[in-house]
């Protein structure tokens, strides 16, 4: 199958470029790099059936081929930097989707939406099923994300409702795992970081919100079982790790890991950060039978491991 794949160059985007050139599709990578990274793709280069284009997919598309599958993953995700790129932010999720969602009309392919966990905001359901509308900031640090998210997933279901396309809505809750970059404002890398700079750890808030963290090659199995199932028609699934953990109990267990005897240092809690933060995955359980295998102590000594 021929597939596209926009951000491929970031995180997400690199490991399912490589997972989908491992089971023998054609990929072309488009990304204009404001947060991902040519490192990340450079072992792909070399691949006959790899193409990367530098290209912000939020303006008019080059000439590209006919493609089976579009995987829409460009966008910035951690915090800092789609406050810091908030328009480019909103743009690429609309008026990028937009974009992209006319090209699969026409070439009658399947549309793969990289939504988030944030379309939630700051739940008043835990955890948190697909039917669940959220409770969501329009005018908030994070609308810029948080809302151009649902603006992609609501061109989605009018794309599906007026022409009939195939358009499969992936909700991704909080990832981590090799070729996160350290300055992206996660924890998982906020913690890394201060580890090898040998600081005091970071913890916002008194630590007691919530969150659940997924590893990288569970979510691009979960991915590519939307995508490429059936099943997965027009369907709207969360993915990630039901197993709720609190941000305090996060860095201890970093520590342990690591075996890091810094201290902890407290700061003042991020405006409209969630208290809690928790998939519901008995859908996605139910129709594809994924479910993540990946521990977190384990996630987190791979993750340690690949910055070392």
């Amino acid at each position: 199958m021929k597939c596209l794949v926009t951000g491929g160059a970031g995180f997400i985007g690199s490991h399912l470029c490589e997972n989908l050139l491992n089971d023998e599709h054609e990929v072309y990578c488009l990304d204009n790099l404001i947060t991902g990274s040519l490192d990340n793709i450079s072992h792909l280069t070399n691949n006959s059936r790899f193409t990367f284009i530098n290209h912000d997919c939020s303006k008019i598309l080059p000439e590209l081929p006919k493609f089976d599958y579009i995987f829409h993953f460009a966008s910035p995700a951690s915090p800092p930097k789609y406050q810091q790129y908030a328009l480019e932010t909103l743009l690429v999720n609309t008026y990028g989707t937009y974009l992209l969602l006319e090209k699969i009309r026409r070439e009658k392919g399947i549309f793969i939406f990289a939504s988030t966990s944030e379309i939630y905001g700051d739940p008043e359901e835990h955890p948190q099923k697909e039917k669940y509308w959220g409770k969501v900031n329009p005018v908030g640090i994070r609308s810029c994300y948080d809302e151009a998210k649902r603006l992609g997933e609501t061109l989605i279901t009018v794309y599906k409702n007026k022409f009939g396309i195939d358009g499969r809505i992936i909700r991704i809750f909080n990832t981590y795992g090799p070729r996160m970059s350290l300055d992206d404002g996660r924890i998982i890398t906020n913690l890394i970081g201060q580890i090898k700079r040998n600081l005091p750890l970071t913890v916002y808030g008194n630590g007691s919100q919530t969150r659940s963290f997924c590893y990288i090659s569970d979510l691009i199995i979960g991915i590519k079982l939307i995508a490429f199932d059936k099943k997965g028609k027009n369907q709207i699934f969360n993915l990630g790790n039901p197993e709720e953990i609190s941000i305090l109990e996060t860095v201890n267990l970093m520590k342990k890991i690591i075996n890091y005897q810094g201290e902890i240092s407290y700061k003042e809690l991020p405006e409209d950060d969630p208290a809690k933060r928790c998939p519901d995955i008995s859908k996605i359980q139910k129709i594809l039978g994924w479910c993540p295998k990946i521990t977190l102590s384990e996630g987190l000594k791979k993750t340690w491991d690949s910055f070392n």
